[in-house]
């Protein structure tokens, strides 16, 4: 895990919470090894449940999901929740054979200079004994989307497809040009989109039409991790919980939540990550959310997103966090995610340093900069049409 330097006021936060208690209750585990196998406990009398000096579960410490489940149940595994031992290692020699980003094309083509962000960049965990992430529905599937959203989303794709369809990726029909045909630069080059973007469109006449990831604003709720970066902070105090995670590159965010009782904002007011309002019921966490802002994006849903999370200590190495995700205006049912974070060592991270996007913050402007110079070479006949080039897709077809 990368070292990082925490400023004095949080560690402060984390000394004046460092003891704790122990207690006992009943509970089965299962424990799973870093080498790849997983390791079945017995049912135990007793586990240990710890709790800050003031009586409450201690959730605190750094929590990170050590093996890779997908969000989606892969469909060759139907109903079956979780794999055999020779299964996971089946899939992980798969995934650590596969060339990914690391596979080159042809010389010199957009494709290959897109390569250059290879798999160095990437993470590898050993694959998890679940099938998916998604444990409700019982086929580990998110629920179909609604006739609304599947417009929507409609409208998303068609806005993309025509901002590079006179590229070569069109013209090749290659993977991120599905469902449109190659032709002359759109006459929808110059609107703006449907909605809201938060996705990356093939062309920057502005900083929203980059993704979010561009604009270093990538870090979204729910956070499952990811294949870059993935763990979560947590420190508590008697009136509050306080979570940082660490997202993607360099783009981490502070989280707050709300412990007094008090009702949710008004609907007026949004923000970027919700408003979360938690209480207590035994030793869970439950956290309510709403109030996300339209301007962000998880799974199609935005401003009517709502959130139900549980985080229970199931023993002193292993965090259970469960979220319920319902949006009616997306789903047309809710859906609810299990994953199972590992303690990581205190010691080993005593140093955090916040984290910053600077390839973002300097990626962006060279990305608006470059576009006007591609402008201005067409306007003064020196250079083909910005149209033309595709700068949204790479390697990995994204």
């Amino acid at each position: 895990m990368r070292e990082r330097h925490l400023s004095t006021r949080r560690v402060a936060a984390f000394v004046s919470a460092a003891a704790a208690g122990v207690v006992l209750a009943v509970s089965p585990t299962m424990a799973q090894g870093t080498g790849g196998a997983v390791t079945s406990v017995k049912p135990s009398t007793a586990r240990v449940a710890v709790t800050t000096p003031w009586g409450e579960p201690d959730l605190q410490g750094i929590w990170r999901d050590d093996f890779q489940v997908p969000l989606q149940r892969p469909k060759e595994y139907a109903d079956r929740e979780f794999l055999t031992d020779a299964e996971r290692k089946a899939v992980d020699d798969k995934r650590a054979a596969a060339l990914g980003r690391d596979n080159r094309r042809e010389r010199g083509t957009e494709k290959d200079v897109a390569g250059a962000y290879n798999a160095v960049f990437l993470s590898q965990k050993y694959t998890g004994q679940r099938t998916s992430m998604i444990v409700d529905p019982p086929n580990g599937q998110i629920p179909p989307r609604t006739p609304e959203a599947e417009k929507a989303v409609a409208a998303d794709r068609d806005f993309r497809l025509a901002l590079i369809q006179a590229t070569q990726t069109c013209k090749n029909q290659e993977r991120g040009c599905d469902g449109t045909k190659y032709g002359p630069p759109s006459p929808r080059w110059t609107e703006l989109p449907p909605r809201y973007n938060t996705g990356r469109l093939n062309r920057h006449d502005g900083p929203e039409d980059g993704s979010l990831g561009d604009r270093c604003m990538s870090a979204i709720l729910p956070d499952f991790g990811g294949i870059v970066g993935g763990f979560t902070r947590i420190v508590q105090s008697p009136n509050g919980v306080s979570l940082f995670y660490d997202t993607g590159q360099g783009q981490g965010w502070q989280r707050n939540i709300v412990m007094n009782g008090s009702p949710h904002l008004p609907a007026s007011v949004r923000q970027w990550w919700g408003d979360s309002r938690g209480r207590w019921e035994g030793n869970t966490l439950v956290v309510d959310v709403t109030n996300f802002s339209p301007k962000t994006d998880f799974q199609g849903s935005r401003e009517n997103l709502h959130l139900i999370e549980r985080f229970t200590r199931i023993d002193p190495n292993t965090l259970e966090y469960m979220v319920t995700i319902d949006d009616p205006t997306v789903w047309t049912r809710p859906w609810t995610v299990k994953q199972e974070l590992t303690r990581q060592d205190d010691a080993a991270n005593r140093i955090y340093y916040e984290p910053r996007c600077f390839e973002g913050n300097y990626g962006l402007p060279g990305l608006l900069s470059g576009a006007r110079a591609d402008d201005t070479a067409f306007a003064e006949g020196r250079g083909p049409h910005p149209a033309t080039k595709d700068n949204t897709t790479c390697d990995s077809g994204e």
